[in-house]
């Protein structure tokens, strides 16, 4: 069979923003709702991976999303994490009876919703204003991590793994890909080559932009993975973005110093000296919080996920991307600081000189006047 028919499944968007340099979770948890949670895995196998600062977990009901084919009754819920990162969860259900290619129009559509990032969007803006006091350096970035992950936990004829990953229809529907002709071979194995069971009964395949589920125990701890993982990789493209900036008003900072007199004796360098300082501490800080926000410990299913997601969404690429960057502001950094100290020696040993040439003629004025 290469079209199966779905009996109980929803489509999982997430919109994932970055709202704060850091956020309190224990102080968000008190002002947004009593009730939020902090988010732990539940699965087998979960107790070897940790949370050391679990994100915090708010359901917010029923919200209307407009579609192409009406308005849709969804389920929202936000997860915020310590490193900044707002995390926004739209449950679209689907309706039983479905199969694969018949799912595969709405999934296409979801995945560049307009819809979904308006509703988002919305959400996320009543959020902030309601828990400022638990930001620390509030913002909103421009961009967000958008990621689609179709759920589902039981489908007709309970198929395996190993007859669920040989449909035709299921890198179409990951691609959201409509048209009726069949994918090539080298493009339907591109789309699956990253997939994983457990048992017989489970499967999922990670994408860059989607990613299949299927679990009949209805356990969510792989896409909390996945969601933890573009949490990650939302962070690290908006410090690249910070690193950009930082680096582009220094150059521009450097050509307009002044000359002349004054910085032979007083190097004008020196508040960039600081600035420089407080972003690559701001940096390091970052990248201990993101490091931390998932450990791994034994390779395990859920360790083995984890990793094939950071392979998928490229995120070691970006951390080395940072990483260059930050050396380069080091590099920067150390040059810049050589000539403030230099600046600092100059005017020391010219207060020096004068202080002797001074002293001399104090010692001289006696004999000039004879």
């Amino acid at each position: 069979m290469s079209d199966f028919i779905l009996k109980k499944a929803s489509i999982l968007c997430y919109r994932i923003y970055d709202i704060a340099d850091e956020i309190d979770l224990e102080r968000m948890r008190q002002v947004v709702k009593e009730d939020a949670r902090r988010a732990r895995l539940t699965r087998e196998g979960s107790q070897y991976l940790q949370l050391p600062n679990p994100p915090l977990a708010l359901e917010l009901g029923r919200r209307s999303l407009r579609l192409l084919g009406g308005e849709v009754q969804v389920e929202a819920r936000v997860r915020f994490f310590d490193h900044g990162a707002a995390s926004l969860i739209l449950s679209v259900p689907v309706a039983p009876g479905l199969s694969l290619s018949e799912l595969t129009p709405l999934a296409d559509e979801l995945y560049d919703s307009p819809a979904v990032e308006t509703l988002c969007l919305e959400i996320l803006q009543a959020l902030r204003q309601q828990a400022q006091s638990a930001l620390r350096g509030a913002h909103l970035w421009e961009q967000n991590e958008s990621y689609t992950v179709i759920f589902v936990e039981e489908m007709e004829g309970h198929p395996t793994a190993q007859e669920v990953l040989r449909s035709v229809e299921l890198p179409k529907l990951l691609l959201g890909e409509a048209n009726p002709k069949h994918l090539s071979a080298g493009e339907w194995h591109d789309v699956i080559q990253a997939n994983f069971s457990y048992w017989d009964d489970d499967l999922v395949i990670i994408d860059w932009n989607s990613a299949f589920v299927y679990e009949p125990s209805g356990s969510r701890d792989i896409p909390d993975i996945l969601e933890i993982c573009n949490a990650q990789l939302l962070e690290l493209r908006y410090y690249d973005s910070v690193l950009d900036g930082q680096t582009a008003r220094i150059y521009a900072a450097l050509e307009e110093q002044p000359g002349g007199l004054k910085a032979i004796f007083a190097s004008p360098y020196r508040d960039l000296v600081r600035r420089l300082q407080v972003t690559l501490l701001e940096m390091n800080e970052f990248i201990d919080r993101l490091e931390n926000s998932l450990k791994i410990i034994g390779d395990i299913y859920l360790a083995k996920v984890y990793e094939s997601s950071v392979v998928q969404l490229r995120i070691r690429a970006w951390q080395a991307t940072i990483t260059r960057k930050q050396q380069a502001l080091h590099d920067v950094y150390q040059l810049l600081k050589g000539e403030v100290d230099t600046a600092r020696s100059l005017t020391l040993e010219t207060i020096i000189v004068v202080l002797i040439v001074v002293e001399l003629f104090i010692a001289l004025g006696p004999l000039l006047r004879h």
